[in-house]
């Protein structure tokens, strides 16, 4: 028995962004996001719901999920395992995006509903925390009052999280661990709970096409050639050893991104769209040579 691999975004929106997965949607979001009152929420609406995609090089794909609960809350769903720069600004930039656009010219502001950006990395992204789950609210510098409740950042760091199967505490212990290691598992573990074990069962790849098998090993080999290409840019800025080495690196890899994107297949607009590059900038690299 083998199963996707749930950090590639085609196996992730097909768990939890699919109409007939919604009931683990929310038992993924209820064990994640600390609601007002100790409540949890019981429905919900998948915005531009899951279809299987043809893909046609890397361009149509997209890796959101994004749900409307039954308490007006919207919440973005993002696995993100490449570690592009700007994505802090991205992350944010789409939150307050959301946020905004819920009123027309003339509707009262109090209207407004809160949006909570959920994204789970695949990298260390705040080192100075060991921490697997970070929240981030809008907080008074010094007495650490809460402004409003509207604005919500939460992030799952997956290389921090060290639990085995046995040491499984709770229905958030079990998400996390399903979303890190499905891939790696050869059967289902009775001592899942029911919904995280119905997750498991919509990634076993005996119930998937060949096509479908295809697309998936497509976009875990695009994962590696980006991959390899960061390692790869930010080791040959940092040997040269010359002054700003670190940020050569980094713009030598966001080069060789950009590149290997564009030769997939991808638009400017969805590079700009995935690695938070202005598409002024993107043009400029693929005019670059990297030594």
């Amino acid at each position: 028995m083998y199963f996707l691999d749930v950090k590639t975004d085609y196996a992730f929106k097909k768990v939890f962004g699919s109409l007939e997965n919604k009931d683990i949607l929310i038992s993924f979001l209820n064990s994640l996001i600390d609601f007002p009152n100790n409540r949890y929420i019981t429905s919900l609406e998948i915005v531009d719901p899951y279809n299987i995609p043809m893909l046609k090089g890397m361009k149509d794909t997209y890796v959101d999920v994004k749900a409307l609960l039954d308490n007006g809350t919207m919440v973005i769903i993002e696995m993100q395992i490449l570690n592009h720069s700007g994505l802090e600004k991205r992350i944010l930039y789409n939150v307050a995006k959301n946020y905004s656009v819920q009123l027309t010219q003339a509707e009262d502001y109090t209207l407004l509903n809160p949006v909570i950006a959920l994204t789970i990395v695949d990298f260390d992204m705040f080192p100075d925390t060991q921490s697997v789950v970070s929240r981030f609210k809008l907080l008074e510098k010094e007495s650490f009052i809460n402004y409003a409740d509207d604005i919500e950042l939460i992030f799952i760091e997956l290389p921090k999280f060290k639990k085995q199967l046995e040491n499984l505490k709770n229905i958030k212990d079990q998400w996390i661990y399903f979303i890190k290691n499905a891939g790696s598992l050869e059967y289902v573990p009775e001592s899942l709970s029911p919904t995280v074990k119905q997750a498991l069962n919509v990634v076993n790849t005996a119930g998937f096409s060949k096509e479908e098998l295809e697309i998936q090993h497509k976009r875990k080999e695009f994962i590696f050639i980006q991959n390899a290409s960061i390692d790869k840019a930010t080791k040959d800025g940092l040997k040269k050893g010359i002054k700003k080495g670190i940020e050569q690196g980094i713009e030598k890899r966001d080069i060789v991104i950009v590149k290997n994107m564009y030769n997939s297949g991808s638009t400017i607009n969805y590079i700009s769209e995935i690695t938070g590059l202005d598409q002024d900038k993107i043009k400029q690299y693929l005019n670059k040579k990297v030594n």
